[in-house]
This record gives C-alpha cells, sequence and structure tokens, in this order.
C-alpha cells in the first residue's frame, strides 16, 4: 500500500512537472503568433500599398498612351476636299 502511495505521488509530482512544461510551451507558441500575426499584418499593408502603386501606375501608362494617341491625331494631315466639289 505504501508503495502503491509513492508511485501515485511519484506520478504527481511528474505530471506536475510536465503540466508546468506544456505551460511554459504554451506560451511560448502564443508569442510566436503574436509575431507572426504582427508580421502578417505588416505585409498585407505593404500589399496594399504595392497594389494601389501598381494601380497608379497603369492609369500614368493609360494617360501618357492617351496623350501620344492626341498628339499623333493632330498631325494628320486634313481631310482632302472631296474632288465632287
Amino acid at each position: 500500500m505504501l508503495r502503491q502511495l509513492f508511485e501515485y505521488v511519484q506520478r504527481l509530482v511528474l505530471l506536475a512537472h510536465e503540466t508546468k512544461e506544456n505551460r511554459d510551451d504554451i506560451e511560448g507558441l502564443q508569442a510566436r503568433v503574436e509575431n507572426l500575426s504582427e508580421k502578417v499584418q505588416v505585409l498585407a499593408v505593404a500589399l496594399e500599398r504595392l497594389s494601389e502603386r501598381e494601380r497608379l501606375e497603369r492609369e500614368k501608362y493609360l494617360l501618357q498612351l492617351e496623350n501620344v494617341i492626341l498628339r499623333l491625331e493632330r498631325r494628320l494631315p486634313p481631310a482632302k476636299p472631296s474632288k465632287g466639289n
């Protein structure tokens, strides 16, 4: 009976130690998750900025293309009068 009680106490001490280790591991993992969450937020903001920059760049190129087309249209010679007049 005394031996069984000793084994129970020994097992209880072991479980308490393992529980503390698990709690420490959980705290470490929570810190890592928070760190990763912050990094994901930074990446999301950077992605939004990049998307906005690309949109503005496309808009700029379209305006440049429109300017080139308008300049070319002005350089075309005027239409010749028809011979029927």
